[in-house]
């Protein structure tokens, strides 16, 4: 059986789309949402909610492999011999 694929819109950005899930929610708890329009409103918010999980793991993903790489590189680079002169200060 084929997936379904979504041809939900996809926002301009995170904030967007927070934005858009909180209205909906917003809808949602007034008790106001037209039963017809329910499940077109809660699939549209699950699928914002998806995407931003999307965008959150991915940002994750990115910053641990900048730090890595920054961590690899103060490593490498430390010229810092402060190990030996705390050896020697212990010495006297």
């Amino acid at each position: 059986m084929a997936t379904k694929k979504s041809t939900q819109s996809e926002p301009k950005g995170y904030a967007e789309a927070m934005r858009e899930v909180e209205t909906i929610l917003s809808e949602l708890d007034s008790n106001s949402v037209d039963v017809d329009v329910l499940a077109v409103k809660v699939e549209r918010a699950s699928f914002l909610i998806n995407w931003c999980s999307e965008r959150v793991t991915s940002a994750q993903m990115t910053v641990d492999s900048l730090v890595a790489d920054l961590a690899e590189y103060v490593v490498e680079d430390d010229g810092n011999d402060d190990d030996e002169d705390l050896d020697d200060e212990d010495d006297d």
